[in-house]
């Protein structure tokens, strides 16, 4: 292993070597359109299905016919772990996709494209601010291809039987809204659910919910300081009374208490119309139309603060970076550039049913699709934010959820807690 690693750092630093030489600033990629000495074939891996994108990728490459692009799928359990065997034996793509929680573990096998060869002007005018994510102090990690935000689905039948006439706007109509729709069986058994939140190992996307929260508190969650990254959830007094309010849903003891972790998870919980509210990304859509085609249901954006100056949900942010030990880095700056700015990104998005990252596409929802609009709108003021190690992480927050419903630490001991453990991941 020992070895391996030695060979991987020796590949690394003649990669900068020769990346440095080649792309300090000289090569614009701004533009679209074939630049001299680029051509050839270019390899990409991703773990989209082959055959949701391979029409995007036809088209792209009969109309930039300068370049072949090729796309190998990959498996998402074993993606990383191909990748670096394939670096490390020279057999590697020349460009990846790369979703934003593993923006930071990739930082030093992407090749970073200098501000010079595509200004930072042109990329915050061009996508939407969670393409950010991708951004370092030496220039673009990845281009944006797509965000799923976080959005709030509803039962309507479920709203409508209860006397609810719309969904909650703000997050403190929520405990209202859970005596109302919350029921129990004589044994006090939760029968019907109003929200899942509370707990963490059966609600789907607990960490972007969590996330979502923070942010809106106004915690970066991991932020830049002298040039390490650290985390900050330790720096703002209100993110104790945050956990403490999403627990409260798992807490027999309280007046909101509308879930525990005997229930099924939350997807399966919504879909079989058992509860009225779920948290999902905006990708779901079609998926919970097919697990219940004649499910009632509606989406809202995420409930946010009242009174707070900015709307904000959590999101997740799909990129295609340039490999580090790409072969040809000058056909794959050009591709990478084309396929993030040109026709390709719109078939992408449809294909994988996400929102666009780029900002004329997310003006331009499909007139005849009731949700897109929605799912765009919030697209454009959805967030990520650095994580260190996506497995690693779900566990912090798994832990800091636990510490507080089973006793053992009060919110505030257990957001210092995650914090020192989300600190320990960062400086790995």
């Amino acid at each position: 292993m020992k070895n391996f690693q030695i060979i991987i750092l020796i590949v690394f630093i003649v990669a900068a070597i020769v990346g440095v030489l080649a792309f300090s600033g000289a090569l614009p990629i701004g533009g679209s359109g074939n630049k001299a000495g680029s051509g050839g074939t270019v390899v990409i891996w991703g773990t989209a299905k082959a055959s949701n994108i391979s029409k995007a990728l036809d088209d792209f490459n009969r109309v930039n016919t300068a370049y072949t692009v090729k796309y190998v799928q990959k498996q998402p359990e074993s993606f990383n772990q191909d990748l670096l065997e394939a670096l490390a034996s020279g057999k590697g793509p020349d460009l990846f996709f790369i979703s934003d929680d593993l923006v930071h573990e990739y930082s030093d096998k992407i090749f970073t494209i200098p501000y010079k060869s595509f200004p930072l002007s042109v990329f915050n005018s061009d996508f939407a601010g969670a393409g950010s994510i991708f951004l370092s102090s030496q220039g673009i990690l990845a281009f944006p291809i797509a965000i799923d935000p976080l959005m709030m689905y509803y039962n309507r039948s479920i709203l409508n039987a209860n006397g609810v006439v719309y969904p909650p706007t703000y997050w403190d109509e929520l405990p209202a809204l859970s005596t109302t729709l919350s029921k129990k069986d004589d044994s006090g058994q939760i029968k019907q659910s109003a929200f899942g939140l509370g707990q963490f190992s059966n609600i789907n996307n607990a960490k972007d919910i969590l996330s979502a929260l923070f942010m809106q508190a106004g915690n970066p969650i991991v932020a830049q300081n002298s040039g390490v990254f650290v985390s900050t959830l330790n720096q703002s007094s209100n993110l104790s009374q945050v956990l403490a309010s999403y627990t409260d849903f798992a807490d027999p003891l309280k007046a909101v208490y509308s879930w525990n972790k005997s229930l099924p998870n939350s997807q399966n919980a919504f879909s079989a119309e058992n509860l009225a509210f779920y948290f999902g990304l905006g990708s779901e859509e079609k998926i919970l139309s097919e697990k219940n085609p004649n499910e009632n249901f509606g989406i809202a954006p995420l409930p946010q603060i009242r009174g707070a100056s900015f709307k904000l949900t959590s999101g997740r942010i799909t990129g295609v970076a340039v490999s580090a030990f790409s072969k040809n880095l000058n056909s794959a700056f050009m591709v990478a550039d084309l396929l993030a700015t040109g026709d390709f990104a719109k078939e992408y998005d449809s294909a994988e049913n996400l929102a666009p990252a780029r900002r004329n596409l997310l003006a331009s929802p499909a007139p005849n699709d009731p949700y897109q609009s929605l799912i765009y709108s919030s697209a454009l003021y959805a967030k990520s934010w650095l994580d260190p190690s996506p497995v690693d992480t779900d566990k912090v927050f798994k832990d800091m959820v636990e510490n507080v419903l089973s006793g053992n630490f009060t919110p505030e001991a257990a957001i210092n807690d995650a914090s020192a453990k989300l600190n320990v991941l960062l400086s790995k």
